[in-house]
């Protein structure tokens, strides 16, 4: 059975993480596969939106493998050390353009809690659990630290990163860590819903904004506006972009193709 299951519905790509027996603990084996389904995901012209979750009902995931750590290499460190461990991860550096939901259904910690910053939207089941207990085992987060300061602010960010306690959903949903709380049964549901929405919208167009807003936070306001009109211009020039006003003039559903 893989450690990531990966499955393309149509336009949308579903990224799970099974390893329920060790509540989808993330160990190497688990990073390489999440990094191909990722790889795959963005190069996939085919495919315009992504839902991650985990398997079970008890994880989204528990966070990194306590067990895998413990017996690290220095080599292994020092691959740490320079960033070529996280090259390509999901949670790191690679920077995806196309929109991702992550739908947590359970304890959401550590570098699974990382992970899910990286989505775009992260819905929860009110069981759900948050978290970085990184410092309760003798070692600091960084690319956690970088993503929550950045998603929350760093008032709200230092307490879950220094204590390393764990707070409920309903807390996470308060300080903006999730964006909606649904009911368990509901969780994958809802999850397709927000991106069957998506998949509604020009794909070129979503694209382009998202890029614009990720990249403009660390941008000077004149940089990110000619970044954002560089985009536009691209765009503009798409089928889509004369399919949009076409279609509103023919009062009828677009059909976007991504082209």
């Amino acid at each position: 059975m893989p450690v990531v299951e990966y499955q393309k519905q149509g336009r949308i790509a579903r990224i799970t993480l099974n390893r329920p027996e060790a509540l989808n603990a993330i160990n190497s084996a688990v990073r390489r596969a999440l990094r191909d389904a990722f790889m795959d995901f963005r190069q996939d012209k085919d495919l315009w939106v992504a839902i991650v979750t985990g398997a079970g009902d008890r994880a989204f995931s528990a966070g990194v493998d306590v067990k895998e750590v413990a017996q690290t290499t220095s080599d292994q460190q020092w691959d740490a050390f320079w960033g070529l461990e996280g090259y390509g991860a999901p949670e790191t550096d690679l920077h995806y353009y196309k929109p991702v939901i992550a739908a947590i259904n359970g304890y959401c910690l550590g570098i699974a809690c990382t992970l899910a910053l990286a989505c775009d939207f992260r819905l929860a089941v009110p069981e759900a659990g948050f978290g970085f207990p990184e410092v309760k085992r003798g070692m600091p987060t960084v690319i956690g630290t970088l993503r929550l300061v950045r998603a929350i602010g760093l008032s709200n960010a230092l307490p879950l990163l220094l204590t390393g306690d764990i707070i409920p959903a309903q807390e996470a949903w308060r300080i903006g860590l999730v964006h909606r709380i649904v009911p368990r049964e509901r969780l994958l549901a809802e999850a397709e819903a927000l991106a069957q929405s998506l998949l509604e919208n020009a794909p070129l167009a979503v694209w382009a904004t998202k890029e614009v807003a990720v990249r403009s936070t660390e941008m000077p306001f004149d940089h990110a506006w000619r970044l954002g009109e560089s985009l536009r211009y691209i765009v503009n020039q798409s089928q889509d972009a004369r399919e949009g006003p076409r279609a509103w003039v023919e009062k009828r559903k677009p059909v976007y193709t991504g082209r």
